[in-house]
């Protein structure tokens, strides 16, 4: 997804889908991309089972296949040379109010999803900055929103419903299945097709947002915890000039019936007296409301709204994530190439995840800074800089984005999972024969 032509447009329509409902796949008309562009999948068979029993069935007769969610990876890890299969038929949502729990279908997004339990008086404890990325997705790349305090989307959930190589159907949860269960969450694709998903439910609350502009990074390196730590969710944006984020967006949730009034100034960073747009100098229509107003939880957390319709266009998309208690020491490393960056950068944000217990997690059992890099479509010298962005970072041990760009070595990327022989067990046990695993898993997990 282009966050920059999406918060410029007003709500840009997407003019048809690229995938029909095939079953079994038929060719399509015409390359098949990710929303950035930057990628053509290598096939063109599609599948788009209505329910489980179709979906079982199109394992059964596949010999490779990879789970396509909303085309927001900026990398090959749902690519396939044969076939994908889309979920985006499996749209139920059920709600157990007496266990607080939602159980989805795997194809639901978290923008169908977040007013539907809020209309039931519940909320999810955190979303990412767009809202247009489906559950199932989410979880099984590890992907975040931000607070010293929140994990990945990926910790919300309870029970997964996964269709295994051989066709059949299993059920893991939390609270029965332990260690096969914290391995299968962040699953990469690779454990097998998750049909539906049932996530833990907080009562609903309210929040407001608050951004500064131009806070000194000197002040992080002795307020680190206090600021982003500030509110419920904060994340600092930065073009790496200056030795400064740019702006901070401070999201607190609010007690019932309290009215928040936000000082005028934040460790040196000045209150936004207008509504900003994360690069600075675009239009700020379609990103969610500031001014430190409240709203739903839903409104608030994303940084963009849900019901304007993201375009297809044309960005790319770098993170690594680094021990929290090394982050200053990051950033610093980072801004060393600041000239090299700026130029072929759009923005920068900065956010915080809690540590986590999920094996192939990018927050696995560490509390972390992400170091996040909306990069212009430039691919020839963004791949020249990954390199050294990663090279300043190695002291740091960082750990990128499973749905994003880099060029990190397997070797490197593997010692940084400490259960990966357990999880590669498991998907032996799943799939002997790697029906789910492409070349982004067999580079990345299997390549010495």
């Amino acid at each position: 997804m282009n966050k920059r032509e999406f918060l410029k447009s007003s709500g840009a329509i997407v003019a048809g889908s690229m995938i029909s409902r095939l079953a079994p796949a038929q060719q399509q008309p015409a390359p098949r991309e990710n929303w950035a562009g930057n990628i053509t999948y290598s096939t063109d068979h599609v599948h788009t089972p209505a329910n489980v029993d179709e979906v079982r069935e199109v394992v059964k007769s596949c010999s490779k296949l990879r789970a396509l969610g909303s085309r927001h990876s900026f990398n090959r890890i749902a690519d396939s040379t044969q076939n994908q299969i889309s979920l985006q038929h499996l749209d139920q949502i059920e709600i157990d109010e007496m266990a607080r729990t939602v159980r989805v279908g795997a194809g639901i997004k978290y923008g169908q999803l977040a007013p539907v339990i809020d209309a039931r008086g519940f909320a999810l404890h955190n979303l990412a900055s767009l809202p247009h990325i489906p559950v199932a997705g989410a979880i099984a790349t590890a992907t975040h929103g931000s607070g010293i305090h929140n994990g990945n989307l990926a910790t919300a959930v309870r029970a997964l419903e996964i269709v295994t190589a051989s066709g059949d159907v299993i059920q893991l949860s939390r609270d029965k299945d332990d260690e096969q269960f914290l391995g299968a969450v962040v699953g990469l694709g690779a454990v097998g097709v998750v049909t539906r998903v049932t996530l833990d439910l907080l009562p609903t609350f309210q929040v407001a947002q608050t951004v500064y502009q131009d806070l000194n990074f000197d002040q992080i390196a002795h307020n680190f915890d206090a600021i982003f730590g500030a509110g419920y969710s904060v994340s600092l944006f930065t073009d790496w000039q200056h030795h400064q984020a740019t702006q901070v967006w401070i999201k607190r949730k609010l007690q019932p019936g309290e009215k928040h009034e936000p000082a005028k100034k934040f460790y040196g960073a000045t209150r936004a007296t207008e509504k900003l747009h994360p690069i600075t100098g675009h239009p700020a229509e379609s990103c969610t409301e500031q001014m430190s107003v409240p709203g739903p939880w839903y409104e608030r957390l994303p940084h963009f709204k849900m019901n304007f319709t993201p375009s297809s266009g044309r960005e790319l998309q770098t993170e690594y994530l680094v021990p929290r208690e090394h982050g200053y020491q990051a950033i610093l490393a980072v801004e060393k190439l600041r000239d090299q960056i700026t130029p072929h950068l759009f923005v920068t944000e900065l956010r915080t995840i809690a540590a986590d217990n999920l094996w192939m997690s990018t927050a696995y059992q560490r509390d972390s800074l992400a170091i996040h890099f909306t990069w212009k479509p430039e691919w020839e010298t963004v791949k020249q800089i990954l390199p050294q962005i990663e090279a300043q970072l190695k002291p740091f041990a960082p750990r990128p984005h499973w749905a994003k760009l880099f060029t990190i070595p397997p070797a490197q990327l593997q010692s940084q999972y400490t259960r990966l022989a357990e999880f590669k067990a498991m998907l032996k046990r799943q799939d002997a024969a790697g029906k789910f695993r492409n070349q982004f898993l067999e580079t990345n997990l299997y390549q010495t």
